[in-house]
């Protein structure tokens, strides 16, 4: 068992040495579905590379210069660009935005995001789902304090989907721990597709969803993205304008 665990400790050192932040979160997720689907190692080896690809390519497509601006209302287009000095890092403010799946609210914070580290900031990125398996993990090995006290080193986080994959009442109790860490010491960036009147169905119980909302909106700027989806807006562009077969 010793043996096991120095391995772990290991392999998480060098995971992070080697900066794939995205396999250190979720390989062993992965392989405990490995061995329930008797994947190969070389299957095993591919799901995991391709969930680190995916990650980095979703954060480095979506930076500022390749955000319309002028898809967001022209006050909201205001709001949003006065966030990008980051002042609201040093007020130790939160930032979440709201808006239907392809309303454009990932790639927004994604692009804040950029701008602060391009000033310098310490922000880490994560998916909600990714997160929360990291910390469970962390919660099982005694170590979770230890996680969030290394995650509090960080002047911003990035939460993106919250409440997009609906976890277990264990897995959401972490998340909470996390945000009650963090409250008033660092800034939150999170997107979610859930008002906050739903919310409940993320944390699954009234007391802590009251007590989490409460923690992220004392100090908060919400960005509400009522914008349609993007990605239906090509979709009917491209069906309105389809390629000259002629050209062919």
């Amino acid at each position: 068992m010793k043996r096991s665990d120095d391995e772990k400790a290991a392999l998480v050192g060098y995971l992070k040495e080697l900066r794939l932040p995205t396999i250190r979160s979720c390989f062993e997720e992965v392989a405990r579905q490995a061995e329930q689907e008797t994947l190969s190692y070389q299957r095993y080896l591919l799901a995991l590379v391709e969930r680190e690809l995916q990650v980095r390519r979703q954060h480095l497509d979506k930076d500022w210069a390749s955000f319309d601006l002028k898809r967001l209302p022209p006050k909201l287009a205001r709001q949003v660009q006065s966030l990008l000095d980051g002042s609201f890092v040093d007020r130790r403010e939160n930032l979440l935005a709201f808006g239907k799946p392809g309303s454009g609210k990932t790639h927004l914070l994604s692009a804040i995001a950029q701008e602060l580290v391009r000033r310098g900031r310490k922000v880490y990125f994560s998916t909600c789902s990714l997160l929360v398996q990291e910390l469970l993990a962390a919660k099982r090995d005694l170590r979770l304090s230890r996680v969030i006290k290394k995650l509090g080193r960080y002047e911003a986080m990035m939460i993106d989907d919250l409440g997009y994959v609906q976890q277990s009442r264990e897995e959401m109790e972490v998340l909470f721990t996390l945000l009650a860490e963090r409250y008033e010491r660092g800034s939150v960036l999170i997107t979610s597709n859930l008002p906050f009147s739903k919310w409940e169905a993320i944390f699954k119980d009234p007391m802590t969803t009251a007590a989490a909302i409460d923690r992220l909106v004392h100090h908060c700027v919400i960005l509400e993205l009522n914008i349609p989806s993007y990605r239906m807006e090509q979709a009917k562009k491209n069906r309105a304008d389809p390629p000259d077969a002629s050209a062919a």
